[in-house]
């Protein structure tokens, strides 16, 4: 904890806490193992699983075939974004399937590492006498299980390797971190396939560790706040977002389904639970990118990363404009809503940034706009919503 807050430059007497420990804290909060959805023995069998033994026959299983999974998923992420590399004219030669392969194979083998060093857990049967009654404790109960459970501890090991990792690859080419992401994603996705339901409960939040900080530019979050004097209104407004950026990027993706119940996306409906996780991620995902240039005083991080990789990938993925200037519209709102006038003003001229590039004006004038409607069509052929004019 000592070296986090020195890195932060925050006193050790603060009461404050660093930003990566914030954002750890929030798997705490957030984690939660559906074990009413499974049967008896499978209940019977969650303290096997998270047994020593257990972790280590889950991490055995998925390394064993981690190599095989991470070809496919390259297979998968190479077909999926083809067309873009001649689109946007990227240099073939900054795209090494062997090389991001490579990376992703140290990462997971490290991730699965620490899921098996985590300490033995405590006891689950209050836990589990609690949960068929609806018992109001028993989400508390499950916050203290987890907490031998729950991957904070992974952030501290990887999330400097993971921040490396896109240095690299965003020197070359920012938009090549999409590559990079989208490798990582599928093979999560796929490596979860592997392994039984309450496994994946466990697992796959330490996979969702390496999503999060692959998609969103932490460390250099985390980086840029170290710069900052105790005091510093940037930080002050980040220290006040992080802790609620899921809350509100759980509500704005709910009243986006709401207003578009018909859209349909590359991997399928918004109310879809994968689709649904994806785009809470990528609504945090603007607002880490948000934090980033205020903390560093910049639009770059927007300007050469985020809008491009949001250029190239959003149309392959059947994401039209007007349904990110929906989301930033609520963004906006909940920061003017979330914070006290002095922070809110050192993130706003940011956002303003966003909202200009993300405009009906720049997308129509290149050519860009939205020129199929389909996707908001409703169950009658007719338009359901006309949000812009």
């Amino acid at each position: 904890m000592n070296h986090i807050k020195a890195v932060l430059n925050i006193p050790n007497k603060s009461p404050v806490e660093s930003l990566a420990q914030q954002w750890a804290k929030k798997y705490l909060q957030g984690l939660h193992l559906d074990i009413d959805k499974e049967d008896t023995s499978d209940q019977l069998n969650l303290a096997s699983i998270v047994s020593n033994t257990g972790r280590a026959k889950t991490a055995a299983e998925l390394m064993s075939s981690l190599r095989t999974v991470s070809a496919k998923a390259w297979h998968k992420t190479e077909a999926l974004l083809a067309r873009e590399v001649k689109r946007h004219r990227l240099d073939p030669r900054v795209i090494n399937p062997w090389e991001i392969a490579g990376d992703s194979f140290r990462i997971y083998e490290k991730t699965l590492a620490v899921y098996t060093q985590q300490a033995p857990p405590r006891k689950l049967s209050m836990v589990l006498r609690m949960a068929p009654d609806g018992n109001p404790l028993y989400q508390k109960a499950l916050e203290i299980y987890t907490e031998q459970v729950a991957p904070s501890y992974l952030v501290t090991v990887i999330g400097q390797d993971i921040g490396l990792i896109r240095k690299k690859y965003t020197s070359a080419d920012p938009r090549v971190i999409g590559f990079v992401s989208m490798q990582f994603h599928y093979t999560s996705q796929m490596l979860l396939e592997k392994v039984s339901y309450l496994e994946r409960s466990l697992v796959g939040a330490y996979f969702k560790v390496i999503d999060d900080h692959l998609y969103m530019p932490l460390q250099r979050a985390y980086d840029a706040a170290a710069k900052h004097d105790y005091e510093s209104p940037a930080l002050k407004a980040v220290q006040l977002m992080l802790p609620v950026s899921t809350e509100i990027s759980k509500k704005i993706c709910q009243r986006v389904i709401e207003l578009y119940p018909s859209y349909r996306c590359y991997s399928g409906f918004l109310r879809e639970s994968e689709v649904k996780i994806s785009s809470i991620r990528d609504v945090e995902m603007f607002q880490v990118y948000l934090w980033v240039c205020a903390l560093e005083g910049s639009i770059t991080a927007i300007q050469q990363e985020l809008f491009p990789l949001c250029v190239m990938l959003y149309p392959t993925l059947k994401v039209q404009w007007e349904l990110v200037r929906q989301m930033l519209h609520l963004l906006g709102q909940e920061i003017q809503h979330r914070l006290p006038a002095e922070p809110a003003s050192t993130l706003m001229p940011y956002f303003q940034v966003l909202w200009e590039m993300f405009s009906p004006q720049v997308f129509g004038a290149l050519g860009f706009d939205d020129n199929s409607t389909s996707a908001f069509d409703d169950e009658d052929g007719q338009f359901s919503h006309s949000l812009f004019g």
